[in-house]
């Protein structure tokens, strides 16, 4: 269980991030036309997991925009944008927003992703969405870097997740 802020108040994860140098769980998601898809699928790839609790909110919008602009400027490189928010509200921000170098996939189903990766919620007011961290996965699909966002209302680091990545 990690222990993470919103606004200065404590909230609890179900667990923890994958280590460095684990492989990484494996996961299916929703994209947005309502297919599945899976980690295998980006074998080959470096992978960028933008993990946030709802693409409504500022922070987790800011997020999506800057990896969209930083992902188009990477080789080999996909980044993931992952809430539990429905892939219509998810394509809509896409849509209104003109992103097109991330892929919004949801956990919405049934939360195994959250589970997996520990970044589920376990209790205050967004439980179970979650809890802001970036993953980035070498092209074999080894964790080389993590971080969970200590205060969920902050940016992740992304120069740290971006040289991790340049660095792999």
């Amino acid at each position: 269980m990690a222990i993470v802020t919103l606004k200065g108040n404590k909230l609890n994860t179900i667990g923890s991030l994958p280590t460095v140098g684990s492989s990484a769980p494996s996961f299916t998601l929703t994209k947005n036309d309502l297919s599945s898809a899976d980690l295998a699928q980006y074998k080959g790839k470096k992978v960028v997991l933008n993990i946030f609790p709802s693409v409504d909110t500022g922070t987790c919008a800011q997020s999506v925009r800057q990896f969209n602009t930083e992902a188009s400027e990477l080789k080999n490189t996909v980044v993931l944008c992952v809430s539990k928010d429905l892939p219509f509200a998810q394509a809509r921000f896409c849509g209104a927003e003109g992103l097109n170098n991330v892929e919004m996939l949801s956990d919405f189903k049934d939360g195994n992703f959250g589970t997996h990766y520990g970044v589920s919620f376990a209790d205050g007011p967004l439980a179970p969405l979650l809890s802001r961290s970036v993953v980035v996965l070498d092209e074999e699909g080894k964790v080389i870097y993590t971080e969970q966002v200590a205060e969920t209302t902050e940016e992740p680091n992304y120069k740290a997740a971006l040289e991790a990545l340049v660095n792999a």
